[in-house]
């Protein structure tokens, strides 16, 4: 599909087997997107590349194709290396300043398109656009974020123990970042991690999940009209039967000086073994498995509203979604009552791009089979399906609401990354949170309680790096995203985000005079 046509129209129809649709048999979806931004082929050193083949991307919802993408390889990723390799050498001498006004102007362009950028995503991934607009605020804040962090990379003059000498300690970018994306935050997930690079003076190489490279393409689009050099941000864009061999450049490449992911813990591990030849720096925000903790004390009302938050958001595809909730005897009843009426009020089926749509389609047929393997798993040991508990039409899953669930249920061992809610009754303190410790991963945790007491003593317990007292959604690029056990290496955003991409350099200067 070529990217001089100036409009993409595509004419997908959705099925009328889902609830909360229009009543019309068959319904016409179109994503407008002029032709700046809807790219399709890779971008290497400043220029727009071909590949040998292509490969398609799907509406999530319809599964009809809306775009046909170049298919890089080992070439073209080597190719984009040496490009950032190359740029580096000069980008890092850009002063902090120089970098800030650029990144901010690359902010600015994504909030003028944030509409059309908005449009990709939701089409792309299957996101209801009013989320798809609140991941384009949430991407461009962190170009904002670091565009202000630039200038205050500060190193130390340590005071010397000896009179003949000054000990200074300066911070350096790293080099070449190979930054490898998922799905679900197509836009976010790689300003999060490239914003810090470019503030810092990296270069980076974007390799984009296969099913959302239409995001990222426009990112490198908006980045040129910014004004960003040539070589100093580069996309490969790959199928899934590409992304092994591309994914080996990018982590075994000796011009690469580190490497960014997020994703399954799984391949994390595959990527840090990969790294570990050329001992790369890492950083790794990998799966997550969020416990949400209701007390006797909390205000139910509350609870619901964050649980519906932390739980529906992107229709359950996050990292930080909470996973498993733990409900203390006494409010268990009233709150899986309130939750349900909740679900009942606030939960629309659709496409994206219908306006009342709240919950899109999971993002493939795989994910759908993965939340109903759950589901069936946690029926047949005794759980009950309050709400929901069907996989509709493609990969739409209704919103499931599972009550009398116990720990030994596969929903409660591994993650779900689906619109699943298995709540399990506690009656202490202490066995709640050795429920929720009790797994290899620790990345978000939520609790509600009015007691301040415990709010401290289960915040410090709690065996994950971001936590959320009182709160569902936590998100925000002033503040640290990452996770403890296997749920990665490192930290995102906040102040500390950028010194993922720097060195500490320790400088002696002796021979002074006293």
């Amino acid at each position: 599909m070529s990217a001089a046509v100036c409009v993409l129209k595509t004419r997908c129809f959705l099925r009328q087997l889902l609830p909360g649709l229009p009543a019309a048999m068959h319904r016409s979806y179109s994503l407008d997107v002029s032709a700046p931004l809807l790219r399709t082929q890779g971008y290497v050193d400043g220029r727009w590349i071909s590949a040998a083949s292509v490969f398609p991307v799907l509406d999530p919802a319809t599964g009809q194709e809306i775009a046909r993408v170049s298919d890089c390889g080992p070439a073209e990723a080597k190719r984009a290396v040496d490009a950032a390799y190359k740029a580096f050498h000069s980008w890092k001498q850009y002063t902090a300043k120089e970098r800030s006004v650029l990144l901010r102007k690359w902010f600015e362009l994504l909030m003028l398109h944030k509409d059309e950028l908005a449009q990709l995503i939701t089409f792309e991934c299957g996101k209801p656009m009013c989320e798809s607009l609140g991941e384009i605020s949430y991407s461009a804040s962190f170009l904002e974020w670091f565009s202000e962090e630039a200038r205050r990379v500060y190193g130390d003059i340590v005071p010397s123990p000896a009179k003949d000498r000054k000990l200074l300690l300066l911070k350096q970018p790293v080099g070449v970042a190979s930054i490898i994306t998922p799905w679900n935050f197509p836009s976010a997930m790689i300003t999060r991690k490239v914003g810090a690079a470019l503030a810092a003076g990296c270069t980076v190489v974007v390799k984009p999940a296969e099913d959302t490279p239409l995001s990222a393409l426009a990112l490198a689009e908006l980045a040129e009209q910014a004004g960003i050099p040539a070589g100093v941000f580069n996309v490969v864009p790959c199928s899934r039967e590409s992304t092994p061999s591309v994914g080996r450049v990018l982590c075994t490449d000796p011009l690469v000086a580190k490497i960014s992911f997020t994703g399954s813990t799984a391949t994390g591990k595959v990527l840090l073994k990969m790294a570990a030849d050329t001992v790369k720096k890492v950083s790794m925000e990998l799966g997550g498995h969020a416990p949400f903790i209701v007390f006797d004390s909390a205000d139910l009302d509350k609870a619901v509203g964050g649980a519906m938050a932390s739980k529906f958001r992107n229709s359950g595809q996050t990292c930080v979604c909470s996973n498993r909730f733990l409900v203390q005897s006494a409010v268990y009843d009233r709150f899986v009552e309130k939750l349900g009426g909740a679900m009942d009020a606030e939960l629309r089926l659709g496409h994206g791009s219908e306006p009342d749509t709240t919950q899109g389609p999971l993002i493939n047929a795989r994910a759908a089979e993965k939340v109903l393997h759950q589901i069936s798993d946690a029926v047949s040991r005794g759980a009950k399906v309050v709400k929901g508990g069907k996989r509709l039409d493609g990969s739409f899953m209704e919103p499931t609401l599972l009550a009398d669930v116990t720990a030994d249920m596969l929903c409660t061992k591994e993650e779900t990354f689906g619109p699943l809610v298995p709540v399990i009754r506690f009656n202490t303190e202490e066995e709640a949170l050795a429920v929720a410790n009790a797994t290899s991963v620790g990345l978000a945790g939520y609790f509600y309680s009015q007691d301040v007491s415990q709010i401290w003593r289960v915040a410090e317990a709690l065996e994950v790096g971001i936590v959320g007292v009182n709160e569902g959604l936590l998100s925000t690029p002033e503040a640290t995203f990452g996770g403890v056990k296997e749920s990665g290496l490192g930290r995102e955003g906040s102040k500390y985000g950028i010194d993922e991409y720097l060195e500490v350099k320790y400088v002696c200067f002796g021979g002074l005079k006293p």
